[in-house]
């Protein structure tokens, strides 16, 4: 090993032999095989900040448990503390090179991770990066661990991480579409079904509807995070709980539940635990539930913003850029069409999820990797997309109530309001009317004096045409 202090590389050895490493690189041998071995997506694990922070979490909760059980020299699990509270803290990520799709079941991640927190502590000892025989990588920071069990931990550390995030956007989306539904409560439209006309309602109701939609889906990845909360740290190569103490898995446990903030359980049958991912199957399942139902909410937006002539035009989506190159003073809905993307691309992270979750054989998953990379992008992504929706589009949107209003006035559809007091086959002539003269229905039941005009108006008024009333009653009551 080179230790001069100009020299561009230092020599490291492993079971294939001698390797150069960039002098300046905090990584070692390990990680620099793995980036000649998986040049796949060119996209480095540091991209998942929070699963950079949840490795050096685990690595940490393990220095400590260690010396706890005085298997580690004190010195040394406090300079790998150390270092791995600078790497929570921000520090080193780029250092983090593995690509994220590999094989070996996140053995590349877990070196890279070993590799970085000993060069690291070895410099806060005093010592020049690669000089092992003082802190090895995987002597001393990867003491009593395995890749099998690490490598899951810090995945599921990090989703953790992520579903809270994604659970906090969409209650802040929520209550946007509730201060919406307050402010638009008074304003009468038509509502749709089929894209056809159906009944009146208040635009205060449709975004009042997204505000609860929006919610029951936080409360669902609430639930789903509460499953990845349950870790195999202390389970060694399959479960087994191989070259660990007997008391290493739950202190580690409690350590790492005190650095994360979450709340971490460790699995009853750490066997099972180390083979089965149908906790990040349920919280991906959840996701593409949560992001199916925000792009059909952005469907929506897009639609009642079209036009603005030629279109729907009940809603202002705000103007955030120029929508056309060719075309002078034309505005997309770009926003609702971002997250329609981000949703897409779930959709497809889905299906990733399942079939490496079934492709799993015997005490071992070996396709881990790609969920990671596919669940954490679908947090991450719809995350960010939750937040651009609410605070450049949802907070930003403006009504047109006077067209709103015309339409529902204008509407054939008004005739369900009259079935209750003329009958189906009465109301069914007067929208067949309607629609052949283009009168309205208000103005035909005048003309046939078929309802008193004070009793019409009545029952046409928007503060009965959007709750539960009948023209019956109305009618009973003017009598």
């Amino acid at each position: 090993m080179s230790t001069e202090p100009h020299a561009a590389f230092r020599i490291e050895h492993d079971l294939l032999g001698d390797r150069e490493i960039p002098a300046g690189a905090y990584y070692g041998v390990h990680t620099a095989r793995a980036l000649e071995n998986f040049p796949i997506s060119g996209v480095p694990i540091a991209v998942h900040r929070d699963l950079v922070i949840a490795l050096a979490s685990v690595k940490q909760a393990a220095a400590q448990t260690n010396r706890e059980l005085g298997l580690l020299d004190p010195v040394i699990a406090g300079a790998i503390t150390d270092a791995c509270t600078e790497i929570r803290g921000g520090a080193l990520h780029n250092q983090f090179v593995v690509d994220q799709i590999q094989g070996g079941a996140g053995t590349s991640t877990n070196m890279n991770a070993n590799e970085v927190i000993a060069n690291r502590a070895l410099e806060i000892l005093g010592h020049p990066r690669g000089t092992y025989t003082v802190v090895h990588p995987l002597e001393h920071v990867n003491l009593g661990q395995s890749t099998n069990d690490v490598y899951p931990t810090a995945v599921k550390v990090a989703l953790g991480f992520a579903a809270r995030a994604l659970e906090t956007s969409l209650r802040e989306l929520a209550a946007r579409c509730v201060a919406k539904s307050q402010e638009f409560g008074d304003m009468l439209k038509l509502g749709r079904t089929q894209l056809q006309d159906a009944v009146p309602m208040t635009l205060g109701q449709e975004f009042g509807a997204y505000a609860v939609t929006i919610v029951e889906d936080a409360d669902r990845i609430a639930e789903a995070a509460l499953l990845i909360a349950e870790i195999n740290l202390g389970g060694t190569a399959i479960g087994t709980g191989l070259n660990t103490d007997p008391e290493y898995a739950a202190r580690a446990c409690e350590h790492l539940r005190t650095i994360t903030g979450l709340p971490l359980s460790t699995a009853g049958d750490l066997v099972e635990a180390t083979s089965d991912v149908g906790a990040f199957v349920q919280l991906s399942g959840v996701t593409k539930r949560t992001a199916v139902k925000l792009s059909k909410i952005c469907n929506d937006l897009r639609l009642l913003s079209s036009g603005p002539r030629a279109g729907f035009n009940e809603i202002n989506l705000p103007p955030v850029q120029a929508g056309s190159s060719i075309m002078p003073g034309k505005v997309n809905p770009v926003i609702p069409e971002a997250v329609n993307q981000v949703a897409f691309e779930v959709v497809g992270n889905d299906l990733t999820i399942t079939m490496a979750a079934e492709a799993g054989q015997l005490q071992l998953n070996a396709f881990e990797p790609i969920m990671a990379r596919a669940l954490l992008s679908s947090l991450t992504h719809l995350t960010a997309a939750v937040d651009v929706l609410g605070e450049r589009c949802i907070a930003g949107i403006t009504a047109n109530p006077d067209r709103m209003r015309e339409a529902v006035m204008g509407s054939a559809s008004l005739a369900t309001v009259l079935n209750p007091l003329l009958g189906y086959e009465v109301a069914t002539a007067l929208v067949a009317e309607a629609i052949a003269t283009g009168a309205s229905i208000p103005d035909l039941v005048r003309r046939s004096r078929l309802v008193d005009d004070d009793v019409l108006a009545r029952i046409f008024s928007p503060a009965l045409l959007s709750r539960p009333h009948s023209a019956v009653e109305v009618a009973r009551d003017r009598r």
